[in-house]
């Protein structure tokens, strides 16, 4: 008295493709703002309008020292990082907008930048 066999039928997985729609040959673009101060340096990429988020990145997610976060390497890291998952995502084009603190804080970028 064994059970008669269910066939089961497999369904294909649909590719999942991250970001926003568009051909290979076409520029897709983002913003990434970068905000260097003196103890970090911030990567982060949005769409156009800003407000949809692609990745962010910060300097202290590369390094494991806290005084290594503002330095020019954990950026260099940090923008490498970026790079990668952009790809991923399908963006192939950056406008690029720097800042420092601004304010009371200071005008000038820090070694991140």
């Amino acid at each position: 008295s064994t059970m008669p066999r269910v066939k089961k039928e497999r369904k294909d997985k649909e590719e999942v493709k991250l970001g926003p729609p568009a051909d290979q040959e076409q520029y897709v673009f983002g913003v990434a703002h970068i905000l260097s101060s003196w103890n970090d340096t911030f990567i982060h990429v949005t769409d156009l309008t800003g407000r949809e988020t692609y990745c962010k990145v910060t300097g202290g997610m590369m390094v494991s020292a806290d005084r290594e976060e503002a330095s020019p390497y954990a950026a260099m890291q940090a923008a490498q990082e970026v790079c990668e998952k952009l790809k991923v995502l399908g963006i192939n084009a950056v406008h690029i907008k720097i800042r420092a603190r601004g304010g009371q804080g200071t005008k000038t970028p820090g070694p991140g930048a």
